[in-house]
């Protein structure tokens, strides 16, 4: 049999049999449409990790302005948090990560449930740890490109602070009706960010490729559109005062025109009804001018291409990695955003994952270029010493027939050959720098029920009664965000966070809580 060769990763699909791409999602899902980084804010600042330590702050009269002004400095004080959304319908269970029959992930599937996923008779899990991968704590296939691509950019302290959970739930397959994204639930579960609401990487009201469930939008947090490096310099403008003078310099101009501003404005009546309210809000913008320049007057605060941990000579991407790929270098400035504080939750929307085309190759690249991206986020998460939740989905999955791809980049395992929503699932793993996070349950059989939420049947597909999340993507969302809460320590609290949900009562929830809390 000729066998085609591998798709590089920028390379768009076009043998997929879908016909002609019609919407943004097709084009997005097929590597037509690049995607770009999305960044979200919800803070974390405070508790977490003091990037801007070097920066002084305002002279005192005015921090106790500032004060009053509700500038918001350090967050809200919640765990950042950021998601892939793999557009197209990405390989996760199996392959990737393992999944299993109830009782957790290695409560084995058959070999036909096996090779469905990919896998074929000689690397099963079920032969042992020859096969099975626990370094990042949740079990992925040792020869999992998503694992790959992490351990390539994570130290082993990074992989030593990680823990994970998956969610075996079935998804629609190519379709723009998967309510996947939760950002909107992430920034209603408290977090807010210095800088940004909510980013994404597209300009629709999720910031991404999947839609929000519709019951959480909300429109004055809409998603900016954020994917490169200038962007996120591009936030903030300190004027042209930083520049003709140093940073110091401007922001000292700056204070001096606040404390004007503030004496002349007790001594003047404004003729307008509200005077009060007109007067403060002169005050607050003179005092947030000052602020910002203070904070982002120095070009580098921002700029995810001077920041040595991201880029360069000890940098998680070498500047020909950055400057070769723009997944890189859209992945750096969210994770710069989001765990450097200034954005508190974000959303990176990789295309191309539509990639049943026959052969093995095109999908492993993509997967190792993903697992790469996740990899950085975790690994700055670790250098900067703050916690992390990575959530990863995609809408759909695919299956295999069972052919053999023995090519360099197909290694032995099955073709894709065609798209399959039973197989679906989505992951995601926290890292804490305060070691490890530990499973719920007193056993270690309790414990991996709750490091697989749900469970799959023998033949491979998803068993949709065994969670609320199984065949719901609004439940999963909801599942979600309770684990977000729980990780804080509030999972009490999700039931008047979200009064609509639909998870069931307390006792189901702790059924479909992974982790005791780290914060």
């Amino acid at each position: 049999m000729r066998r085609l060769p591998p798709l590089h990763p920028d390379m768009p699909l076009t043998r997929l049999n879908h016909g002609r791409p019609m919407t943004r999602r097709d084009f997005l899902a097929r590597g037509l449409l690049r995607g770009a980084g999305l960044v979200s804010s919800l803070g974390v600042f405070s508790l977490f990790s003091n990037p801007r330590a070097a920066m002084a702050a305002l002279a005192p009269d005015l921090e106790n302005l500032k004060a009053g002004c509700g500038i918001q400095v350090a967050g809200a004080g919640k765990i950042p948090f950021i998601c892939f959304d793999l557009a197209g319908g990405a390989s996760m269970a199996g392959s990737n990560v393992l999944v299993g029959r109830e009782g957790g992930q290695e409560a084995f599937l058959s070999a036909a449930g096996y090779s469905m996923q990919g896998l074929p008779g000689n690397m099963l899990p079920s032969l042992g740890s020859p096969f099975i991968d626990r370094s990042l704590g949740l079990a992925f296939h040792t020869d999992s490109g998503f694992l790959q691509g992490i351990l390539e950019k994570t130290s082993a302290g990074a992989r030593a602070g990680t823990n994970g959970c998956v969610i075996p739930a079935r998804s629609e397959n190519d379709t723009a009706n998967n309510p996947h994204n939760p950002l909107y639930g992430i920034f209603k579960a408290g977090a807010n960010g210095e800088l940004l609401a909510l980013a994404g990487s597209s300009s629709s009201d999720s910031g991404g490729n999947s839609m929000a469930p519709a019951w959480l939008i909300d429109p004055s947090v809409r998603p900016t559109k954020v994917d490169r490096p200038s962007d996120v310099t591009g936030l903030v403008n300190t004027g042209k005062l930083v520049g003709l003078l140093d940073q110091s310099d401007a922001v000292a101009v700056m204070e001096a025109v606040a404390r004007i501003s503030h004496s002349k404005l007790g001594q003047v009546d404004t003729a307008v009804t509200q005077d009060a309210v007109l007067k403060e809000l002169m005050r607050c913008g003179y005092i947030e001018a000052a602020d910002i320049t203070d904070r982002y007057g120095d070009p580098s605060a921002l700029n995810p291409v001077l920041d040595t941990n991201i880029v360069g000579d000890g940098g998680i991407f070498t500047e020909a990695e950055f400057n070769s790929d723009s997944e890189f270098r859209k992945t750096a400035s969210i994770m710069k955003l989001v765990i450097g504080g200034y954005a508190g939750a974000g959303c990176v929307t990789i295309g191309g994952y539509d990639y049943h085309t026959g052969e093995r190759g095109t999908g492993e690249l993509r997967d190792l270029r993903a697992g790469r991206c996740m990899g950085a986020c975790l690994e700055y998460a670790a250098r900067m010493g703050t916690p992390l939740m990575l959530y990863v989905f995609s809408d759909g999955s695919v299956s295999s027939n069972g052919r053999i791809d023995d090519s360099i980049n197909g290694r032995g395992k099955g073709e894709w050959t065609g798209d399959s929503s039973g197989t679906a699932a989505s992951f995601f793993l926290v890292y804490n720098p305060g070691g490890r996070p530990q499973l719920l349950g007193g056993s270690p059989d309790e414990q991996a029920r709750h490091q697989q939420l749900g469970w799959m049947r023998a033949n491979g597909s998803v068993e949709t009664a065994s969670s609320p999340a199984a065949n719901n993507v609004n439940l999963l969302v909801e599942t979600v965000l309770l684990n977000y809460m729980a990780l804080h320590g509030e999972a009490g609290l999700f039931g008047s966070r979200f009064p609509l949900h639909s998870l069931g009562n307390a006792t189901m929830m702790e059924r479909l809580t992974a982790f005791q809390p780290i914060v």
